[in-house]
């Protein structure tokens, strides 16, 4: 048993302090991964983990491990963390509060001489978003072995330039080996980035898994003409195309109580006196379960045809299928937000997280607190101090309280 709680209002400012890096109007942050802000954080991590008497390696895709020891030389760590990376217009709170939340819990152990049985570990995965390079949690799957090295450098951004390249002009390709590094288990602390835990006004939501996510690339080719002399049942636009596909699929989404969400799109040579000849849009497809989101796509499937025929093109980018977390470290996390005497539910992560892939390889488990109104990836995004404080303390109990299985370690499974 332990005494040892964190310091709320250190944690704070740090979390205000971090939001210098990567600053843009109106008080949100633009922190794309590997960019000059990008190293400025790592720079910063690395320096306040040194500061307390960790060691810190990078791997070759630019994962960050600060390791503290602990009194059993011989067990694995367990591992805190999640990401510095933002979207292009995103907030104070995505993905660094897990980090910072760790950074606390390491200075609180640091402040107190306190030596855990298991050393402890604070991670920073590279490209979370996949905002700059897709997929998103691209660092988390190199590290699991769904990626390799030569797939995360041949990424490249909307400018042309590659994550090979990125990587190496801020410095950040380390010399740690893929995979090396190994967890006897992991806990991220995020902020939800939905509306459920403020509506029902929860303090904790114990993560149990993460919903099926699937990413596609869509290319309607239509047939460009002159907008004022070409009659309307005689176009080939594709951009209406392109609208009846977004709106079909949304409906699509409704009926199967799964999510549907088209964030890019983009017309080829746009005049506003032409028609549309070609377009390319993305889209995002989610559903609590694999089949619900298997049936959502072969809907989908249907619309393109039916409204475009051999016009359009469709490339899956990206598949990450429906998740349940470690049962032991979700019993962990359970009695650690008892012991601090917060109220909490069991909740399943609508948006994708480092922990998915991690999951793979170690027990893995997540804590969510409530952000305002739901909103992330968002310059208003915010959570409250007290919120981001009882996160931190559950994390610390839970790190400091998990039972590592001496058996078999087994992490996530996949919906089947």
């Amino acid at each position: 048993m332990h005494n040892l709680t964190i310091d709320g209002e250190r944690l704070w400012q740090t979390i205000m302090e971090t939001s210098a890096f990567g600053a843009i109007a109106g008080g949100g942050i633009g922190r794309l991964t590997l960019s000059e802000a990008d190293r400025n954080v790592r720079d910063w991590l690395w320096e306040q983990c040194e500061a307390i008497g960790c060691s810190v390696k990078v791997d070759t895709v630019g994962n960050m491990f600060a390791l503290r020891p602990g009194t059993n030389g011989n067990a694995l760590p367990i591992a805190m963390g999640s990401h510095l990376d933002t979207q292009p217009t995103g907030g104070k709170f995505d993905g660094i509060l897990g980090v910072l939340a760790g950074l606390e819990v390491l200075r609180t152990l640091h402040d107190a001489g306190y030596e855990a049985e298991h050393p402890l570990m604070l991670v920073n995965w590279t490209n979370e978003e996949g905002a700059r390079f897709a997929p998103a949690m691209l660092g988390s799957g190199v590290h699991a072995g769904v990626f390799d090295q030569t797939f995360a450098d041949s990424r490249v951004d909307a400018d042309g330039v590659s994550f090979g390249e990125a990587i190496d002009a801020i410095g950040y390709r380390g010399k740690a080996p893929l995979g090396e590094t190994r967890f006897a288990a992991m806990f991220e602390l995020h902020i939800e980035q939905g509306p459920l835990l403020e509506r029902d006004t929860t303090d904790i939501g114990i993560v149990t898994g993460v919903q099926a996510m699937r990413w596609y690339d869509l290319a309607i080719t239509g047939r460009e003409a002159h907008a004022g002399s070409t009659p309307m049942d005689m176009r080939c636009d594709a951009l209406a195309d392109a609208a009846a596909v977004i709106l079909g699929a949304q409906e699509i989404a409704r009926r199967f109580k799964g999510m549907a969400t088209t964030g890019q799109l983009s017309i080829a040579s746009p005049s506003r006196n032409v028609i549309p000849g070609t377009v390319t849009l993305s889209l995002d497809m989610r559903h609590p379960t694999d089949d619900g989101l298997d049936q959502m796509e072969a809907e989908v499937a249907k619309l393109v045809w039916s409204q475009c025929q051999e016009r359009a093109r469709t490339d899956v980018v990206w598949n990450s299928p429906a998740v349940h977390f470690d049962a032991g470290c979700l019993a962990t996390v359970r009695q650690a937000v008892k012991r601090i005497g917060a109220s909490a539910r069991d909740i399943v992560s609508g948006a994708g997280h480092d922990a998915v892939y991690v999951s793979r390889v170690a027990p893995t488990a997540m804590i969510f607190i409530p952000c305002r109104e739901g909103l992330s990836h968002n310059p208003a995004e915010s959570a409250e101090k007290g919120h981001c404080v009882l996160g931190a303390q559950a994390l610390l109990e839970s790190v400091l309280s998990h039972k590592v299985s001496r058996g078999p370690q087994q992490g996530a499974t996949e919906t089947p």
